[in-house]
């Protein structure tokens, strides 16, 4: 079979018309703006992640939180600094080289976030995104016990990358600023105020 290596190329005018004609019928359809999550479904999600600013008493913390690739992870994290859950919280663990951990209101490493509404412990189900990985330090990523889908309120920094943590713990954001503060940080130092400050660039 003969194969041609001809193209039908179609005049300058009628393309940029064309161009036109498709960018209005995508924003009259809402498409513009729409992103698709890990799942392939559409989103009404930017391409930009929110910002978490995290005042310690070593410094201050930016973390961006991958809210379009970790929803549920990211979903519960963001939820909890809204409510102030984490102003005035404890690093209860700190690991040489691995790891500093806080987030327990009890302060102890056994403690989660209590649901007023159900007076239960919420936790969420183990969400591992293959694009999010504990490759360096500055990662942050939900602690949880034997259970994969125990997680609750407790997170971690890694303070060196930590591959074989891959697939059992879900990373959902990276430190953006301050990771020497990060590498500062001891158990008994606090948290005095996180919340949410911007979003951070692509």
């Amino acid at each position: 079979m003969l194969k041609s290596t001809r193209q039908v190329k179609l005049p300058h005018t009628i393309k940029t018309l064309l161009a036109v004609a498709l960018f209005i019928a995508a924003f009259a359809t809402g498409l513009l703006g729409q992103a698709k999550d890990h799942t392939g479904k559409k989103s009404t999600m930017t391409t930009t992640d929110p910002t978490v600013v995290m005042d310690t008493t070593k410094g201050v913390i930016k973390i961006r939180i991958y809210k379009s690739l970790a929803p549920i992870t990211a979903g519960n994290f963001l939820d909890l600094v809204e409510k102030g859950f984490y102003n005035g919280l404890t690093f209860h663990r700190y690991e040489p080289g691995f790891c500093i951990q806080g987030g327990d209101p009890k302060g102890t490493g056994t403690g989660g976030y209590i649901d007023p509404a159900t007076g239960r412990e919420r936790t969420i189900s183990l969400e591992i995104n293959p694009e999010l990985k504990h490759s360096e330090a500055g990662m942050i990523a939900m602690a949880r016990s034997s259970d994969p889908n125990s997680a609750s309120s407790q997170f971690y920094f890694t303070l060196a990358p930590a591959s074989f943590l891959d697939k059992g713990y879900a990373v959902f954001g990276k430190v953006t600023e301050g990771l020497a503060v990060v590498k500062e940080l001891r158990k008994g130092d606090k948290m005095t105020k996180v919340s949410v400050l911007e979003t951070a660039a692509k």
